[in-house]
């Protein structure tokens, strides 16, 4: 069952890095194979696309057709339409206050500097639904980019038992996506970064994905944009003796839930508690429909973490840097503000992670495998590009101009002198 670790030694920094690394080696999957399947898609098109969609998916249909896209909208449940929008509504409202400021600056040489926004022409989302259906999803990577202002959007998502997914669909036309592709994996991830006769080519991917989609979107890098190389889902749970034992385990499981390697850590001073919270996963896991995948998710990637001070409990926070992070504990603000490692922090009892993956507003795509030491979640600015403009005045050249001939030639470029020499009328 899930291990409980202890913090009595100086090195059990370097003890749970292993352990964090283990988890990162495990989750890689066979480069060459993705390799093979991007060349493919890359030289032969929607042949390729259609083979390997056959192969992996049993889905010879790419393009999804408009009256089929509505026929399955129609059969959705008001319930699950309801939720939606009450959940696009939240994420939207929160997202249009990411407002972006352009940038122009004067200086007394009455040289002009300009730092400008453009929104990206073109975004491709991937939404999982090989095993399952997420129009969370594709609200959280749609709307900022709607917000942005990119004007196509495109949408690629795998068929879940033969069909598209309607919670998905009606997500999408609610946001105004009027491309939408039923492919998935690594051919899917080629196909909106290379086009083919059926897909125009996008300017940048996003979204999550299993470890072949990450792998794909690692390999495309550089030829279209990507938003993250993001790994399976995770959790930090912080909590003391006033934090309620069945909260915390069903928070842990609720993200174990999510895929065999997940991580999910719990960290707390209280022993005793820590004990109550593994006999409260071992009680619920019976219950849960997806109890296999949970128990070995928590077996191989989960710790019990006992601490003895404030400091450690930091130092653990700092050091995974957690996707998801609740501090669920009477006087969270006494180490807030020393947590600089955290994609998303939830505060107090009643903040649940799961509530953050749907409808408090932020937005559930973010850093992972402690890429939160240095990346953020999606958001409105992933989808801008930034352009300077540079307007030197005559006084302007003159002056600065020297300076850079110097510079320049000390670097051993003399193109780079000339090219100012010109224009100050020396040769």
């Amino acid at each position: 069952m899930i291990k409980i670790l202890k913090c009595n030694n100086k090195n059990y920094i370097s003890k749970l890095s292993k352990l964090f690394l283990k988890r990162k080696i495990e989750s890689k999957t066979n480069e060459k194979l993705v390799k093979r399947i991007i060349n493919d898609v890359k030289k032969n098109g929607d042949k390729a696309l259609i083979k390997y969609e056959k192969k992996y998916s049993k889905n010879s249909e790419i393009a999804c057709k408009e009256s089929k896209i509505l026929k399955s909208i129609k059969l959705l449940d008001p319930k699950i339409k309801k939720a939606i929008d009450f959940a696009f509504n939240r994420i939207h409202k929160f997202h249009s206050k990411q407002k972006i400021q352009n940038i122009v600056y004067k200086d007394k040489l009455q040289n002009k500097l300009i730092y400008k926004y453009r929104a990206i022409d073109s975004v491709g989302i991937y939404v999982p639904g090989g095993s399952a259906s997420f129009p969370s999803t594709v609200l959280m990577n749609a709307i900022p980019a709607k917000l942005a202002g990119v004007k196509r959007i495109v949408m690629a998502n795998p068929k879940l038992n033969g069909e598209q997914s309607p919670g998905v669909l009606y997500a999408a036309k609610k946001i105004g996506i009027k491309e939408i592709y039923s492919i998935g994996g690594a051919q899917a991830i080629a196909a909106l970064a290379y086009g083919t006769k059926k897909i125009k080519k996008v300017n940048k991917i996003i979204g999550p994905g299993n470890i072949f989609v990450s792998a794909a979107k690692k390999e495309v890098f550089g030829d279209v944009g990507i938003d993250m190389i993001a790994g399976p889902s995770e959790i930090t749970v912080v909590a003391d003796r006033f934090s309620k034992v069945d909260w915390v385990a069903s928070d842990l499981i609720a993200q174990a839930e999510h895929d065999i390697n997940s991580q999910c850590i719990l960290i707390s001073k209280d022993r005793n508690f820590i004990n109550k919270v593994r006999n409260s996963i071992i009680n619920q896991l019976k219950d849960l429909p997806r109890k296999l995948i949970a128990k070995k998710s928590l077996e191989l990637n989960g710790a019990l973490i006992q601490t003895h001070s404030n400091k450690q409990i930091i130092d653990i926070i700092n050091e995974i840097g957690p996707e998801h992070l609740e501090l669920n504990i009477k006087n969270y603000q006494t180490i807030l503000n020393k947590i600089n490692n955290a994609g998303s922090v939830c505060l107090g009892k009643y903040s649940a992670m799961a509530v953050t993956d749907y409808n408090a507003g932020t937005n559930h795509i973010l850093p992972t495998n402690s890429s939160a030491k240095f990346s953020s979640g999606l958001s409105v600015y992933d989808f801008y590009k930034r352009i300077s403009y540079i307007n030197l005045s005559k006084k302007g050249i003159e002056t600065l101009g020297p300076s850079v001939i110097t510079l320049a030639k000390f670097e051993g470029l003399e193109g780079h002198a000339k090219s100012i020499k010109f224009r100050l009328g020396r040769k």
